[in-house]
């Protein structure tokens, strides 16, 4: 065999291993089952998802059309109630978003990391912006300057991911109203706001929409979205 075929053989043998080294390694950075997403839609009612068991129910639906096979939550927080008609008074205490969707990894429809746990999820080092806060099919989801714009996702949570304690509706009436005196908190998936304002620039806890129907949510740049994470 001459030295130029041996060349050959050579540099083929070698671009085969690149190659496949290449082909595993691309494998290998998606090769995480998703376990976070934007919902691709809101439920067509504003913030009136049908309480937490309805907007539970609609992330495990779009997470099924798109092949996922985890059981997924909303990040929803519900407020506390007081019903003062009761003797004694009845306090139902509030739920925390942060204690409803399991431990973590999670990972988005790409299989990038979004967070390692809870306590990451709620650090300055969680992976969610406009790249990453994708939906479950694994398109980017509107933010600040698209139109429309659609990066105001319902949370109903503060900054934690605990329900908030600020006083009035921030959940639109745990998430049951569409009407236009109430509100719920939204974070920014695109963690972009006004200004560079700390709150203005979080993925979970920016400010109160402006109504909870269908038709006020996009008042602030809303189209009634929320986040589903996989709690198994």
């Amino acid at each position: 065999m001459s030295k130029f075929t041996n060349r050959t053989a050579a540099h083929g043998v070698a671009a085969l291993v690149i190659c496949c080294f290449a082909a595993t390694a691309q494998a290998q950075s998606g090769s995480q089952e998703m376990s976070f997403f934007v919902t691709s839609v809101g439920k067509g009612d504003g913030a009136n998802l049908g309480g937490l068991d309805g907007a539970d129910a609609h992330c495990n639906a779009l997470a099924s059309a798109a092949g996922a096979s985890k059981t997924f939550a909303a990040y929803l927080s519900t407020s506390m109630t007081i019903d003062r008609g009761t003797d004694p008074m009845t306090i139902t205490n509030g739920t925390s978003a942060r204690d409803r969707i399991g431990s973590g990894p999670w990972y988005n429809a790409k299989g990038e990391l979004i967070a390692n746990d809870i306590d990451d999820l709620h650090s300055d080092s969680v992976n969610i912006n406009l790249q990453t806060a994708l939906d479950e099919i694994g398109n980017p989801v509107n933010g600040r300057g698209s139109q429309p714009n659609k990066h105001d996702i319902l949370t109903g949570s503060d900054s934690a991911g605990h329900f908030s304690t600020a006083g009035g509706d921030t959940t639109c009436s745990n998430w049951t109203s569409n009407g236009e005196d109430g509100s719920a908190i939204v974070g920014h998936h695109d963690r972009v706001g006004l200004n560079d304002a700390r709150n203005m620039m979080s993925w979970n806890s920016s400010h109160g929409s402006r109504g909870c129907g269908e038709e006020h949510l996009p008042r602030s740049g809303g189209a009634g979205l929320f986040y589903c994470f996989a709690t198994d």
